[in-house]
């Protein structure tokens, strides 16, 4: 199933905090991770300038890593803004969520 566009852009920056605190990762792996978690239609087009834009924002930072197939890679982990950040984004995602169920529940009963 294909997600809405602009509700996949509404969160895409949590999910990439997210798996990066998991562990860092390079933007070509982010992407497959992604994909694997069940978000097929998710481009390097979207995803490298997200990254640029956390990175930016202070909530990412990034170094060079040598590759044995091609040039360096650019990882990429949290900085300590990005921990909280990731932790704010989780708080208001649940609570979003919670709400939305909410009000969808109210929905069914009519």
């Amino acid at each position: 199933m294909a997600h809405d566009p602009q509700m996949l852009k509404g969160v895409l920056s949590l999910l990439l905090l997210r798996l990066v605190g998991d562990q860092d990762d390079y933007g070509y792996a982010l992407v497959v991770r992604l994909r694997e978690a069940g978000f097929s239609e998710l481009t390097e087009g979207s995803v490298y300038p997200a990254l640029t834009r956390l990175e930016s924002a202070g909530l990412l930072d990034s170094r060079l890593v040598p590759s044995a197939s091609g040039p360096a890679r650019k990882y990429y982990g949290l900085t300590a803004a990005g921990r909280s950040e990731a932790a704010r984004a989780l708080d208001a995602w649940t609570a979003l969520t919670a709400n939305v169920d909410h009000v969808l529940e109210l929905g069914n009963r009519s």
